[in-house]
């Protein structure tokens, strides 16, 4: 037998394979969104324990023709681990049927759930931030280097996308996506709860609908929370003596505070920009002197620390933020250069909830 003819052939069909898997990665990404779209893990949720494969497509108004295509969705899906398979009794003595319950993942696809992601994969699926990887060539052989994929695929930039009249639902679900990311901060704020201490004031940058500080006030009372963000963000938002809503530009300027939140604003932005937001948070806190910080939430990319899994998606993250915004995600020495170079003379790094890192930065 010729061994180096067998070995070529093996490796010839395992390179075949995990470039198939590569390949078909997006399968899995639009089978989520289907179940999503369709409400699985809310009929799971509501029949109170797993659901057989019949009374699935029951609940969901299927009709009886799709059963088939249900059970090969679900497959996938389990294998994926996003569902659990099971067996229960059949009715009147029969068989055992399969069931299908709820894992970790998808029990934060339930929309009565306060810490429910749907929102994150209805936008990050949404077709706006998939069909303009059909124009990555046209992209990448420009010779324009601050255009965006997006521009490149649309003729405008994301932002004006999103703010068009006629894309209302889409600023909408942009906005639902941003408040259910909001709603676990909850873990982040408990184990960075220690940031907040001492604080009588604090700017939430870019904050939305305010999930953040209204979390943050219900821990810390005693903080009067600013949520700062662009006038048809905020116009119709109204809050009360410690929780207070500001329409403005943060390229501009920000509102004096003890301290300055920034939670996924600066991977938005490139480096230049980015520059900008932070010499106007330093303004923002020179009030309090020393004492005042920047409190800032964002993802570090540690390729020698972190696992290969945890790494890819951080990379995965990056080109998102690259495509849509020009924007990315930094490694420690990037997010050096940016705070140094804003006039900040001293930083502290806390990794949380697994994907992110909570930097403190000191005046």
């Amino acid at each position: 037998m010729d061994f180096s003819t067998s070995n070529e052939e093996s490796e010839l069909s395992q390179a075949q394979t995990e470039l198939y898997k590569h390949v078909y990665n997006f399968v899995g990404s639009m089978a989520l969104k289907s179940a999503m779209e369709l409400g699985i893990a809310d009929a799971i949720h509501s029949h109170g324990k797993p659901i057989t494969l019949l009374e699935l497509a029951t609940v969901l108004n299927l009709h009886p023709s799709k059963i088939g295509v249900l059970h090969r969705l679900l497959r996938l899906l389990t294998h994926n681990g996003l569902f659990a398979r099971t067996t229960v009794p059949g009715i009147e003595g029969a068989e055992e049927e399969t069931a299908y319950g709820l894992t970790p993942p998808s029990k934060l696809l339930v929309k009565s759930n306060s810490t429910c992601l749907a929102p994150i994969v209805k936008g990050a699926l949404h077709s706006s931030s998939l069909d303009m990887w059909g124009s990555s060539k046209k992209w990448l052989t420009e010779d324009k280097e601050d255009l965006t994929l997006f521009e490149s695929a649309t003729g405008e930039s994301f932002w004006e996308f999103l703010n068009k009249e006629t894309e209302s639902d889409t600023l909408s679900m942009f906005q639902e996506a941003m408040a259910a990311d909001s709603n676990m901060f909850k873990l982040a704020l408990k184990e960075g709860m220690h940031v907040f201490e001492g604080l009588t004031s604090l700017v939430d940058v870019a904050g939305g609908r305010g999930g953040i500080s209204k979390l943050i006030h219900e821990a810390f009372p005693d903080i009067k929370c600013t949520v700062f963000d662009q006038p048809q963000v905020v116009a119709s938002l109204s809050g009360d003596e410690n929780l207070n809503f500001v329409a403005g530009d943060m390229f501009m300027s920000i509102p004096p505070a003890d301290a300055v939140l920034l939670k996924w604003v600066l991977h938005d932005w490139n480096d230049e920009q980015s520059l900008k937001i932070l010499k106007n948070c330093k303004e923002a806190i020179s009030g309090r002197g020393k004492d005042g910080k920047v409190i800032i939430i964002e993802i570090l990319i540690d390729e020698t620390s972190d696992d290969r899994e945890l790494t890819e998606l951080k990379l995965k993250y990056d080109l998102v933020l690259l495509s849509m915004f020009n924007g990315k995600e930094r490694e420690k020495k990037e997010w050096e250069e940016l705070i140094y170079g804003a006039g900040f003379s001293s930083y502290k790094i806390t990794p949380i909830c697994g994907i992110k890192s909570l930097i403190e930065v000191f005046p």
